[in-house]
């Protein structure tokens, strides 16, 4: 007698499938055409600041073949591609009127998309502040959301008529608190005050940009924000390191979806930090102002987040993924951090897609009425060519497959989940880690800029254009 065959899981018609990027880790061309030096450019040519010096000067030289590379997209037969605007490219200074040769580029990359049927998701910023706003303040300082949302129209009025995928911010909370808390992100800070004060100007930020939006962009435009929400759990069921999970909670999660969603910040929020400051950074109507009505919401997700507490004068391990430098949780002193016991990628996180099924019925249940997306989902892995050529990385595939399951049960059991952008398309540079790190589905040669789609690429676009999650070869 045989076994029954297993029916794989398949998705819904009209399901977006896609692979995501970030400006400043593709495109090089760091000094052409007008653009002008963002943070992470002075962050990356600071020495000691990235792996081996490494900078996003040349990355995968993505603004010179981005035809080749739009092409090996649909080759893949990926439906969706999520890219970020340099800020740099668009508006060197931050301020004033959009350079034109920064906004054909991108309408170039669009009209190349949309020609090979490939619907183009676009983000206004992924980190890469201009350098002259840094230097007034940076996002601790107010006048950045203003700019920010100056800039978004300028965005809106010039791509308005061919993107219809808009989101304001990518993970905000690696701008405000890896960027400002912990240094190890540009601009480099560590000042705890700082990156409070950089988490509510990005919230305003966000929903000044999607009030500037709203004005010049046709209505069937779908505006939203990416988050990396952290999914946290407790070590033990203790009383102690259930608060530990609720600190990080507040300062990971909350600290955006409470104003984003619900126009509050949470008291436990406040009186957690409240040694470092008293908010009155936050002003009358804000939170009205970051409110915003959203069409979706983007979710980030890699691994979860472990955590206990620790007693006084006692110092536990701070194993939360996101490198040395300074802490980049402030007000959660007495927090330990643990890697969750199991698998391990090349960045050291756990492969644990269970995560992304508590995540997603987490949003399910706090906002059922706002679609999700999952912006970012990805697995870093030392791939290296065989003698033929080839990239297998079985690994990688049964990452795609494990986490993809788990999407299709939280969907079953009621998630509105909208689409999956992979992260990421191909390897390039990666932030502090240099080119150490390789996240890609498609192989990137640097010293010749070749690309070589990874097996992982191949399992994956089979899945997209099926819309069936077989199960990984063997």
């Amino acid at each position: 007698m045989t076994d029954a065959k297993v029916t794989p899981p398949s998705f819904p018609a009209g399901f977006l499938w896609g692979s995501a990027t970030a400006a400043y880790q593709i495109e090089g061309a760091a000094a052409l055409d007008g653009r002008t030096p963002s943070i992470w450019d002075t962050f990356s040519h600071t020495p000691g600041k990235t792996l081996g010096g490494d900078t996003g000067d040349v990355a995968v030289d993505h603004y010179h073949r981005f035809r080749d590379d739009v092409q090996m997209m649909a080759d893949l037969g990926l439906g969706a591609y999520r890219f970020s605007v340099s800020w740099s490219r668009v508006q060197p200074t931050g301020r004033g009127p959009a350079v034109q040769r920064g906004i054909d580029f991108y309408r170039k990359l669009v009209d190349e998309l949309l020609e090979h049927n490939i619907t183009p998701a676009l983000t206004l910023y992924h980190w890469d502040l201009p350098q002259e706003l840094e230097d007034a303040g940076g996002w601790p300082h107010r006048d950045t959301a203003a700019r920010f949302a100056e800039y978004a129209a300028l965005v809106g009025q010039a791509l308005g008529d061919r993107v219809e995928l808009w989101s304001t911010l990518n993970e905000p909370w690696c701008s405000a608190f890896l960027g400002y808390a912990a240094g190890v992100h540009a601009p480099g800070r560590t000042v705890p005050v700082a990156a409070l004060r950089a988490a509510h100007h990005l919230n305003l930020g966000h929903g000044l940009a999607v009030q500037a939006l709203r004005q010049v962009l046709p209505a069937r435009a779908q505006i939203g924000v990416c988050h990396n929400p952290s999914l946290v759990r407790a070590r033990t069921d203790s009383p102690e390191d259930i608060d530990a999970a609720r600190r990080i909670d507040a300062l990971s999660t909350r600290i955006w979806t409470g104003p984003q969603l619900k126009g509050r910040y949470d008291e436990d929020l406040l009186a957690d930090t409240a040694r470092i400051t008293d908010w009155s950074f936050v002003q009358e109507g804000d939170l009205a102002t970051i409110n915003q009505p959203l069409d979706f919401m983007g979710i980030n997700y890699y691994n979860p987040t472990l955590v206990s507490a620790l007693s006084d004068g006692e110092s536990g391990p701070r194993d939360d993924g996101h490198g040395g430098g300074a802490s980049p949780w402030p007000g959660a002193d007495k927090v330990a951090f643990h890697q969750s016991p199991g698998e391990r990628t090349a960045m050291g996180w756990t492969v644990d897609p269970t995560g992304l099924y508590d995540l997603l019925m987490r949003f399910h249940r706090d906002a059922p009425d706002l679609p999700l997306l999952i912006t970012e989902n990805g697995a870093a892995y030392d791939d290296k060519p065989d003698a033929d050529g080839q990239v297998n990385d079985p690994e990688r595939i049964a990452y795609i497959h494990g986490h993809l399951a788990a999407l299709h049960r939280a969907m079953a059991d009621g998630a509105d989940v909208r689409g999956y952008f992979l992260w990421s398309l191909m390897d390039n540079f990666e932030w502090a880690y240099g080119y150490s790190k390789r996240f890609g589905a498609v192989y990137v040669d640097y010293p010749s800029q070749t690309r070589t789609p990874k097996a992982s690429a191949r399992y994956y676009a089979e899945v997209a254009r099926s819309g069936v999650l077989q199960e990984p070869p063997r």
